[in-house]
């Protein structure tokens, strides 16, 4: 199906759907860019960056997104909003329809711009809010599925990333059960962490999900004393083996941090300093 065609699909979809009375994806010079109106009306799209396996990196295995936004991003929700959420199967009417509603745009344009990228052998990592896996009370992953379907693509080529912080530690076995709902359709899971993890909360989730990747920030990293970073990557790297997972480093932007990957033994690596070294254009 033609990107055009696609584009329509998915508007008369989301009309539909959410009774929306304006068309909110938008094709201009072949990329897809989103309208979301309930949020005081910003304009999301895709930025992508290539994910390079660490033994060989002018081998792209597969691409990480990151929406790019005109205005504000999602707003905000309190503590007491979510534990309602966690709490209650639906009887609460807290205004979570939105935070679901965008998350299923962003993807629905990651996913449509990410097509000229896309090869049998590679992987798209997509985010997902936890809010929406808390939200949506079974069926994980089977609204999105029509739209890979759709786009002639396959879940198993489609990972989804649930990023973790504390302010989730007690919803963890309702996120566990959510993403393993995601995995029963045939995609994979990855967990990312922003900051250097050494606690047991965070090597329990790890165990106790056995994501297929658990992504890690270098930049906090890089303000670590060599030998104590080195040590901490190489503990996180032996429970993602325990678990069958593989480590990604993200956000490697100096040498300094390339080396560390090297040293970390982690699978794969993404960041500028690739893109500036290799100068090559991957686009």
């Amino acid at each position: 199906m033609a990107l055009i065609d696609l584009v329509e699909y998915f508007n008369d979809r989301f009309e539909h759907e959410h009774k929306a009375n304006y068309r909110p994806l938008i094709l201009e010079n072949n990329l897809v860019s989103g309208i979301f109106g309930q949020l005081n009306t910003f304009q999301v799209s895709s930025t992508f960056s290539p994910l390079r396996h660490i033994a060989n990196v002018s081998n792209i295995s597969g691409h990480s997104v990151k929406i790019k936004v005109s205005a504000n991003e999602s707003p905000y929700l309190h503590g007491y909003e979510l534990e309602n959420l966690a709490l209650n199967s639906g009887e609460t009417y807290i205004n979570f329809e939105s935070v679901i509603s965008f998350d299923r745009l962003a993807r629905t344009v990651h996913m449509l711009n990410y097509l000229p990228l896309a090869q049998s052998n590679t992987v798209l990592f997509l985010d997902v809010d936890p809010r929406h896996i808390l939200g949506i009370k079974k069926d994980h992953g089977a609204y999105f599925e029509t739209v890979i379907e759709q786009c002639g693509l396959m879940t198993k080529n489609t990972v989804i990333v649930l990023a973790v912080t504390s302010n989730y530690v007690k919803y963890n076995d309702v996120l566990i059960r959510g993403l393993s709902n995601y995995r029963q359709r045939g995609y994979q899971i990855a967990l990312r962490f922003d900051h250097l993890i050494s606690d047991k909360h965070a090597f329990e989730l790890i165990s106790k999900l056995t994501p297929d990747y658990v992504s890690l920030s270098a930049r906090q990293i890089e303000n670590e004393n060599s030998n104590n970073a080195l040590k901490k990557l190489h503990a996180l790297k032996q429970v993602i083996s325990n678990a069958q997972g593989k480590g990604i480093l993200r956000q490697i932007d100096r040498q300094k941090s390339e080396i560390l990957a090297r040293q970390s033994g982690f699978d794969f690596v993404e960041g500028s300093y690739y893109e500036k070294t290799l100068n090559v254009d991957d686009f």
